[in-house]
Protein backbone atom coordinates (compact mmCIF):
# COMPACT_ATOMS: atom_id res chain seq x y z
CA UNK A 1 0.00 0.00 0.00
CA UNK A 2 1.18 3.50 -0.86
CA UNK A 3 0.67 6.25 1.71
CA UNK A 4 1.11 10.00 1.46
CA UNK A 5 0.01 13.01 3.46
CA UNK A 6 -1.73 14.94 0.68
CA UNK A 7 -4.72 14.19 -1.52
CA UNK A 8 -2.82 15.42 -4.58
CA UNK A 9 0.03 12.97 -4.01
CA UNK A 10 -2.42 10.13 -3.38
CA UNK A 11 -4.23 10.84 -6.65
CA UNK A 12 -0.94 10.87 -8.56
CA UNK A 13 0.23 7.65 -6.92
CA UNK A 14 -3.06 5.92 -7.69
CA UNK A 15 -2.86 6.88 -11.35
CA UNK A 16 0.79 5.84 -11.59
CA UNK A 17 0.16 2.47 -9.96
CA UNK A 18 -2.83 1.77 -12.19
CA UNK A 19 -0.90 2.71 -15.33
CA UNK A 20 1.88 0.29 -14.41
CA UNK A 21 -0.63 -2.53 -13.86
CA UNK A 22 -2.31 -1.84 -17.20
CA UNK A 23 1.05 -2.00 -18.97
CA UNK A 24 1.79 -5.29 -17.22
CA UNK A 25 -1.56 -6.69 -18.38
CA UNK A 26 -2.89 -7.17 -14.85
CA UNK A 27 -5.72 -4.66 -15.31
CA UNK A 28 -8.18 -4.97 -18.20
CA UNK A 29 -8.70 -1.37 -19.28
CA UNK A 30 -11.07 -2.22 -22.14
CA UNK A 31 -14.15 -2.10 -19.91
CA UNK A 32 -14.03 0.64 -17.28
CA UNK A 33 -16.30 2.56 -14.95
CA UNK A 34 -15.82 6.12 -13.75
CA UNK A 35 -15.32 6.66 -10.03
CA UNK A 36 -16.39 9.68 -8.00
CA UNK A 37 -13.05 11.52 -8.29
CA UNK A 38 -12.90 11.16 -12.07
CA UNK A 39 -10.52 8.20 -12.11
CA UNK A 40 -11.49 4.88 -13.69
CA UNK A 41 -11.52 1.27 -12.55
CA UNK A 42 -11.62 -2.06 -14.36
CA UNK A 43 -11.22 -5.75 -13.64
CA UNK A 44 -7.94 -6.25 -11.77
CA UNK A 45 -7.98 -2.86 -10.06
CA UNK A 46 -7.92 -2.29 -6.31
CA UNK A 47 -10.56 0.11 -5.03
CA UNK A 48 -11.57 1.49 -1.67
CA UNK A 49 -15.11 2.21 -0.48
CA UNK A 50 -15.78 5.55 1.20
CA UNK A 51 -19.18 5.13 2.84
CA UNK A 52 -20.76 2.64 5.22
CA UNK A 53 -23.76 0.89 3.69
CA UNK A 54 -25.43 -1.91 5.67
CA UNK A 55 -27.59 -2.78 2.68
CA UNK A 56 -24.51 -4.00 0.80
CA UNK A 57 -23.60 -7.30 2.45
CA UNK A 58 -20.43 -9.28 1.76
CA UNK A 59 -19.95 -12.52 3.71
CA UNK A 60 -20.26 -11.74 7.43
CA UNK A 61 -19.98 -8.02 7.02
CA UNK A 62 -21.38 -5.04 5.19
CA UNK A 63 -19.52 -2.52 3.07
CA UNK A 64 -17.63 -0.06 5.27
CA UNK A 65 -15.78 3.16 4.77
CA UNK A 66 -12.09 2.34 4.26
CA UNK A 67 -12.57 -1.25 3.07
CA UNK A 68 -10.32 -2.24 0.16
CA UNK A 69 -11.58 -4.50 -2.63
CA UNK A 70 -10.39 -6.20 -5.80
CA UNK A 71 -12.56 -5.58 -8.86
CA UNK A 72 -13.66 -8.87 -10.40
CA UNK A 73 -16.42 -7.64 -12.68
CA UNK A 74 -17.57 -4.47 -14.43
CA UNK A 75 -21.11 -4.11 -15.80
CA UNK A 76 -22.42 -1.85 -18.53
CA UNK A 77 -24.81 -0.27 -16.05
CA UNK A 78 -21.84 1.11 -14.10
CA UNK A 79 -22.15 -1.35 -11.24
CA UNK A 80 -19.03 -3.19 -10.08
CA UNK A 81 -18.56 -6.63 -8.56
CA UNK A 82 -15.78 -6.68 -5.99
CA UNK A 83 -14.15 -9.15 -3.61
CA UNK A 84 -12.76 -8.10 -0.25
CA UNK A 85 -8.99 -7.77 -0.52
CA UNK A 86 -7.08 -10.70 0.93
CA UNK A 87 -9.85 -13.20 0.18
CA UNK A 88 -9.59 -15.72 -2.64
CA UNK A 89 -13.15 -17.01 -2.46
CA UNK A 90 -16.43 -15.53 -1.35
CA UNK A 91 -16.70 -12.10 0.29
CA UNK A 92 -18.08 -10.64 -2.92
CA UNK A 93 -20.64 -7.90 -3.33
CA UNK A 94 -22.16 -6.01 -6.23
CA UNK A 95 -21.73 -2.27 -5.75
CA UNK A 96 -24.56 -0.35 -7.47
CA UNK A 97 -23.67 2.21 -10.12
CA UNK A 98 -24.86 5.08 -7.92
CA UNK A 99 -22.62 3.95 -5.05
CA UNK A 100 -19.64 3.48 -7.38
CA UNK A 101 -20.06 6.94 -8.87
CA UNK A 102 -20.21 8.64 -5.47
CA UNK A 103 -18.28 6.57 -2.92
CA UNK A 104 -15.57 4.47 -4.62
CA UNK A 105 -11.94 5.43 -5.31
CA UNK A 106 -8.82 3.66 -6.50
CA UNK A 107 -7.21 1.93 -3.52
CA UNK A 108 -3.52 1.70 -4.32
CA UNK A 109 -2.68 4.81 -2.31
CA UNK A 110 -4.34 6.47 0.66
CA UNK A 111 -3.63 9.44 2.89
CA UNK A 112 -2.05 8.79 6.26
CA UNK A 113 -5.27 9.97 7.90
CA UNK A 114 -7.35 7.41 6.03
CA UNK A 115 -4.72 4.72 6.59
CA UNK A 116 -5.68 4.49 10.26
CA UNK A 117 -7.08 1.05 10.96
CA UNK A 118 -5.76 -0.43 7.72
CA UNK A 119 -3.22 -3.26 7.86
CA UNK A 120 -1.30 -4.48 4.84
CA UNK A 121 1.69 -6.69 4.08
CA UNK A 122 3.98 -3.80 3.14
CA UNK A 123 3.55 -0.04 3.37
CA UNK A 124 5.45 2.48 1.25
CA UNK A 125 5.25 6.01 2.63
CA UNK A 126 6.00 9.19 0.68
CA UNK A 127 7.28 11.61 3.31
CA UNK A 128 7.09 15.38 2.80
CA UNK A 129 8.51 18.07 5.13
CA UNK A 130 5.04 19.28 6.14
CA UNK A 131 3.96 15.89 7.54
CA UNK A 132 3.36 15.95 11.32
CA UNK A 133 4.85 13.18 13.40
CA UNK A 134 1.45 11.69 14.28
CA UNK A 135 0.76 11.03 10.59
CA UNK A 136 4.23 9.59 10.07
CA UNK A 137 3.68 7.19 12.96
CA UNK A 138 0.36 6.02 11.53
CA UNK A 139 1.80 5.58 8.05
CA UNK A 140 4.90 3.72 9.21
CA UNK A 141 2.95 1.18 11.26
CA UNK A 142 0.53 -0.10 8.61
CA UNK A 143 2.73 -2.86 7.17
CA UNK A 144 2.97 -6.25 8.85
CA UNK A 145 6.19 -7.28 7.10
CA UNK A 146 7.83 -4.00 6.12
CA UNK A 147 7.35 -0.24 6.26
CA UNK A 148 9.51 1.90 3.96
CA UNK A 149 9.75 5.70 3.91
CA UNK A 150 10.63 7.65 0.75
CA UNK A 151 11.63 11.16 1.79
CA UNK A 152 11.08 13.99 -0.70
CA UNK A 153 14.00 16.40 -0.32
CA UNK A 154 13.25 18.54 -3.38
CA UNK A 155 9.80 19.79 -2.41
CA UNK A 156 9.08 23.08 -0.61
CA UNK A 157 7.26 23.04 2.69
CA UNK A 158 3.98 24.60 1.59
CA UNK A 159 2.61 24.50 5.11
CA UNK A 160 4.79 27.43 6.16
CA UNK A 161 5.19 30.97 4.90
CA UNK A 162 8.85 30.56 4.00
CA UNK A 163 12.30 29.78 5.35
CA UNK A 164 13.61 31.64 8.34
CA UNK A 165 17.17 32.90 8.61
CA UNK A 166 18.06 29.99 10.88
CA UNK A 167 16.70 27.27 8.63
CA UNK A 168 19.15 24.81 7.10
CA UNK A 169 19.72 25.15 3.37
CA UNK A 170 21.35 21.76 2.86
CA UNK A 171 18.24 19.63 3.29
CA UNK A 172 18.71 15.88 3.68
CA UNK A 173 16.36 12.97 4.30
CA UNK A 174 17.64 12.76 7.86
CA UNK A 175 17.08 16.45 8.56
CA UNK A 176 13.53 16.24 7.19
CA UNK A 177 12.73 13.21 9.34
CA UNK A 178 14.19 14.92 12.41
CA UNK A 179 12.05 17.96 11.66
CA UNK A 180 8.93 15.83 11.30
CA UNK A 181 9.57 14.14 14.64
CA UNK A 182 9.52 17.59 16.23
CA UNK A 183 6.43 18.73 14.30
CA UNK A 184 3.40 18.14 16.51
CA UNK A 185 0.22 18.00 14.47
CA UNK A 186 -2.12 18.57 17.40
CA UNK A 187 -3.58 22.06 17.34
CA UNK A 188 -1.99 24.40 19.86
CA UNK A 189 -3.79 26.98 21.94
CA UNK A 190 -3.16 30.67 21.24
CA UNK A 191 -0.87 30.86 24.27
CA UNK A 192 1.06 27.75 23.21
CA UNK A 193 1.41 29.06 19.67
CA UNK A 194 2.75 32.39 20.90
CA UNK A 195 5.19 30.66 23.25
CA UNK A 196 6.40 28.36 20.47
CA UNK A 197 6.98 31.30 18.10
CA UNK A 198 8.83 33.27 20.76
CA UNK A 199 10.97 30.25 21.54
CA UNK A 200 11.82 29.72 17.86
CA UNK A 201 12.79 33.34 17.25
CA UNK A 202 14.87 33.42 20.42
CA UNK A 203 16.68 30.14 19.74
CA UNK A 204 20.39 29.79 19.12
CA UNK A 205 19.53 28.74 15.56
CA UNK A 206 17.82 32.06 14.90
CA UNK A 207 20.30 34.23 16.80
CA UNK A 208 23.32 32.51 15.25
CA UNK A 209 21.85 33.04 11.78
CA UNK A 210 21.38 36.72 12.56
CA UNK A 211 24.94 36.93 13.90
CA UNK A 212 26.36 35.29 10.77
CA UNK A 213 24.33 37.58 8.50
CA UNK A 214 25.41 40.74 10.31
CA UNK A 215 29.03 39.60 10.43
CA UNK A 216 29.05 38.91 6.69
CA UNK A 217 27.62 42.36 5.93
CA UNK A 218 29.86 44.14 8.43
CA UNK A 219 33.08 42.67 7.03
CA UNK A 220 32.24 42.30 3.36
CA UNK A 221 34.56 45.10 2.30
CA UNK A 222 37.38 43.72 4.41
CA UNK A 223 37.16 40.26 2.87
CA UNK A 224 37.00 41.73 -0.63
CA UNK A 225 40.28 43.52 0.08
CA UNK A 226 41.84 40.33 1.46
CA UNK A 227 40.84 38.38 -1.65
CA UNK A 228 42.19 41.04 -4.02
CA UNK A 229 45.49 41.06 -2.12
CA UNK A 230 45.82 37.27 -2.06
CA UNK A 231 47.76 36.88 -5.29
CA UNK A 232 44.81 35.94 -7.49
CA UNK A 233 44.59 37.43 -10.96
CA UNK A 234 42.05 40.28 -11.20
CA UNK A 235 39.60 38.12 -13.13
CA UNK A 236 39.98 35.29 -10.64
CA UNK A 237 39.44 37.65 -7.71
CA UNK A 238 36.26 39.00 -9.33
CA UNK A 239 35.01 35.45 -9.87
CA UNK A 240 35.64 34.59 -6.21
CA UNK A 241 33.82 37.68 -4.95
CA UNK A 242 30.81 37.03 -7.21
CA UNK A 243 30.67 33.30 -6.41
CA UNK A 244 27.98 31.75 -4.23
CA UNK A 245 30.86 30.22 -2.27
CA UNK A 246 32.23 33.63 -1.29
CA UNK A 247 30.07 33.69 1.85
CA UNK A 248 31.21 30.24 3.04
CA UNK A 249 34.81 31.22 2.23
CA UNK A 250 34.62 34.34 4.40
CA UNK A 251 32.99 32.29 7.16
CA UNK A 252 35.99 29.94 7.09
CA UNK A 253 38.38 32.89 7.17
CA UNK A 254 36.54 34.18 10.22
CA UNK A 255 36.81 30.73 11.80
CA UNK A 256 40.54 30.75 11.09
CA UNK A 257 40.86 34.16 12.70
CA UNK A 258 39.24 33.07 15.94
CA UNK A 259 41.93 30.38 16.10
CA UNK A 260 44.58 33.13 16.01
CA UNK A 261 45.48 32.59 12.35
CA UNK A 262 46.67 35.63 10.41
CA UNK A 263 44.18 35.56 7.54
CA UNK A 264 46.08 38.24 5.62
CA UNK A 265 48.93 35.75 5.18
CA UNK A 266 46.79 32.59 5.18
CA UNK A 267 44.90 33.31 1.97
CA UNK A 268 48.02 34.11 -0.13
CA UNK A 269 49.50 30.87 1.18
CA UNK A 270 46.57 28.72 0.04
CA UNK A 271 46.39 30.60 -3.27
CA UNK A 272 50.05 29.86 -3.97
CA UNK A 273 49.73 26.20 -2.95
CA UNK A 274 48.33 25.03 -6.30
CA UNK A 275 46.90 26.50 -9.46
CA UNK A 276 43.25 26.79 -10.46
CA UNK A 277 43.41 25.60 -14.06
CA UNK A 278 40.73 22.91 -13.63
CA UNK A 279 38.71 24.65 -10.89
CA UNK A 280 35.05 25.24 -11.67
CA UNK A 281 34.61 27.50 -8.64
CA UNK A 282 37.78 29.08 -7.26
CA UNK A 283 35.98 30.33 -4.14
CA UNK A 284 34.86 26.80 -3.27
CA UNK A 285 38.40 25.51 -3.82
CA UNK A 286 39.83 28.21 -1.57
CA UNK A 287 37.26 27.42 1.10
CA UNK A 288 38.26 23.75 1.09
CA UNK A 289 41.95 24.67 1.29
CA UNK A 290 41.37 27.04 4.21
CA UNK A 291 39.40 24.36 6.07
CA UNK A 292 42.21 21.86 5.49
CA UNK A 293 44.98 24.20 6.63
CA UNK A 294 43.18 25.42 9.75
CA UNK A 295 42.11 21.91 10.76
CA UNK A 296 45.65 20.60 10.27
CA UNK A 297 47.24 23.42 12.24
CA UNK A 298 44.75 23.10 15.10
CA UNK A 299 45.09 19.33 15.11
CA UNK A 300 48.85 19.66 15.36
CA UNK A 301 48.42 21.61 18.59
CA UNK A 302 50.28 24.67 17.35
CA UNK A 303 48.21 26.88 19.62
CA UNK A 304 46.97 26.17 23.11
CA UNK A 305 44.90 29.32 23.31
CA UNK A 306 41.14 28.87 23.41
CA UNK A 307 39.40 29.95 20.21
CA UNK A 308 37.32 33.10 20.46
CA UNK A 309 33.81 31.68 20.13
CA UNK A 310 30.34 32.80 21.14
CA UNK A 311 28.87 30.23 23.55
CA UNK A 312 31.77 27.96 22.65
CA UNK A 313 30.30 27.43 19.20
CA UNK A 314 30.02 30.44 16.88
CA UNK A 315 33.18 32.20 15.64
CA UNK A 316 33.29 35.83 16.73
CA UNK A 317 33.59 38.53 14.11
CA UNK A 318 36.93 40.25 14.69
CA UNK A 319 38.76 43.05 12.97
CA UNK A 320 37.65 46.52 11.88
CA UNK A 321 33.97 47.18 11.18
CA UNK A 322 31.26 49.82 11.48
CA UNK A 323 30.45 50.77 15.09
CA UNK A 324 26.73 50.11 14.69
CA UNK A 325 27.40 46.69 13.18
CA UNK A 326 29.81 45.90 16.00
CA UNK A 327 27.19 46.83 18.58
CA UNK A 328 24.61 44.63 16.86
CA UNK A 329 27.03 41.71 16.96
CA UNK A 330 27.76 42.28 20.64
CA UNK A 331 24.04 42.25 21.40
CA UNK A 332 23.48 39.03 19.44
CA UNK A 333 26.47 37.40 21.14
CA UNK A 334 25.05 38.26 24.57
CA UNK A 335 21.65 36.87 23.59
CA UNK A 336 23.22 33.65 22.32
CA UNK A 337 25.17 33.19 25.54
CA UNK A 338 22.07 33.87 27.64
CA UNK A 339 19.99 31.46 25.58
CA UNK A 340 22.58 28.68 25.86
CA UNK A 341 22.76 29.21 29.61
CA UNK A 342 18.97 29.08 29.91
CA UNK A 343 18.76 25.90 27.81
CA UNK A 344 21.35 24.23 30.03
CA UNK A 345 19.60 25.33 33.23
CA UNK A 346 16.22 24.06 32.06
CA UNK A 347 17.72 20.74 30.97
CA UNK A 348 19.46 20.26 34.32
CA UNK A 349 16.33 21.23 36.23
CA UNK A 350 14.20 18.79 34.23
CA UNK A 351 16.84 16.06 34.49
CA UNK A 352 16.93 15.57 30.73
CA UNK A 353 18.83 12.37 29.86
CA UNK A 354 21.47 14.08 27.72
CA UNK A 355 22.77 16.05 30.71
CA UNK A 356 24.01 12.83 32.32
CA UNK A 357 26.86 12.79 29.82
CA UNK A 358 28.14 16.05 31.33
CA UNK A 359 28.47 14.46 34.75
CA UNK A 360 27.69 16.12 38.07
CA UNK A 361 28.81 19.74 38.25
CA UNK A 362 32.05 19.97 40.22
CA UNK A 363 32.47 22.45 43.03
CA UNK A 364 34.96 25.23 43.37
CA UNK A 365 36.96 26.77 40.56
CA UNK A 366 36.15 23.92 38.16
CA UNK A 367 32.44 24.71 38.32
CA UNK A 368 32.64 27.76 36.02
CA UNK A 369 34.65 25.90 33.39
CA UNK A 370 32.28 22.92 33.55
CA UNK A 371 29.30 25.21 33.05
CA UNK A 372 30.95 26.97 30.13
CA UNK A 373 31.45 23.65 28.37
CA UNK A 374 27.91 22.57 29.20
CA UNK A 375 26.59 25.76 27.62
CA UNK A 376 28.47 24.94 24.41
CA UNK A 377 26.74 21.56 24.21
CA UNK A 378 23.38 23.18 24.98
CA UNK A 379 23.99 25.79 22.28
CA UNK A 380 24.75 23.06 19.74
CA UNK A 381 21.57 21.19 20.61
CA UNK A 382 19.48 24.35 20.37
CA UNK A 383 21.05 25.40 17.09
CA UNK A 384 20.32 22.10 15.37
CA UNK A 385 17.07 21.20 17.10
CA UNK A 386 18.38 18.10 18.87
CA UNK A 387 15.85 16.66 21.30
CA UNK A 388 16.99 13.08 21.91
CA UNK A 389 18.92 11.52 24.77
CA UNK A 390 22.25 11.62 22.93
CA UNK A 391 24.08 14.85 23.81
CA UNK A 392 25.02 15.59 20.19
CA UNK A 393 22.25 13.72 18.41
CA UNK A 394 22.78 11.90 15.13
CA UNK A 395 25.96 12.12 13.06
CA UNK A 396 25.86 15.45 11.18
CA UNK A 397 25.82 15.49 7.39
CA UNK A 398 26.57 19.10 6.44
CA UNK A 399 30.07 20.57 6.63
CA UNK A 400 28.94 23.45 8.83
CA UNK A 401 27.28 21.17 11.36
CA UNK A 402 30.27 18.85 11.40
CA UNK A 403 32.47 21.77 12.46
CA UNK A 404 30.02 22.76 15.19
CA UNK A 405 29.69 19.13 16.27
CA UNK A 406 33.47 18.92 16.68
CA UNK A 407 33.42 22.00 18.92
CA UNK A 408 30.50 20.64 20.94
CA UNK A 409 32.20 17.27 21.32
CA UNK A 410 35.39 18.95 22.53
CA UNK A 411 33.33 20.88 25.08
CA UNK A 412 31.59 17.69 26.21
CA UNK A 413 34.90 15.89 26.71
CA UNK A 414 36.31 18.90 28.57
CA UNK A 415 33.32 18.87 30.94
CA UNK A 416 33.77 15.14 31.52
CA UNK A 417 37.48 15.57 32.25
CA UNK A 418 36.70 18.28 34.80
CA UNK A 419 34.31 15.93 36.57
CA UNK A 420 36.88 13.11 36.51
CA UNK A 421 39.65 15.33 37.84
CA UNK A 422 37.41 16.79 40.54
CA UNK A 423 36.30 13.36 41.70
CA UNK A 424 39.94 12.51 42.48
CA UNK A 425 40.83 15.79 44.15
CA UNK A 426 39.94 14.62 47.64
CA UNK A 427 41.86 11.29 47.47
CA UNK A 428 44.89 13.08 46.06
CA UNK A 429 44.88 15.57 48.90
CA UNK A 430 44.58 12.77 51.41
CA UNK A 431 47.45 10.82 49.85
CA UNK A 432 49.60 13.93 49.60
CA UNK A 433 48.91 14.76 53.22
CA UNK A 434 49.84 11.24 54.27
CA UNK A 435 53.14 11.38 52.40
CA UNK A 436 54.16 14.63 54.06
CA UNK A 437 53.56 13.43 57.55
Amino acid sequence: MLISDSNEAVAALNMRARTELILEGRVDALHEVTLHDGTRAAVGDTVITRRNDRRLYASRGWVRNGDRWNVIGVHRTGSVEVRRQGRRWGSTVLLPASYVAQHVELGYAVTSHRAQGITTDTAHVVVAPSMPRENLYVAMTRGREANTAYVAVDRPDVAHVGPRPGDATDVTARSILCGILQHVGAELSAHETLAAEQDAWGSVAQLAAEYETIAAAAQHGRWVSVVRASGLLPGQADAVIESDAFGPLTAELRRAEVHYVDVASLLPRVVAARGFEDAQDIAAVLQARVVSVVSRDNGAGRTRRSPRLVAGLIPRALGPMDAAMHQALVERADLIASRASAVLDLALLAGEPWTRALGAAPRGAASAAWRQNGCAVAAYRDRYGIVGAKPLGAVPESVAQKLDAARAYAALRAAQRLVEEHSYDAPRRIIAAGLTR
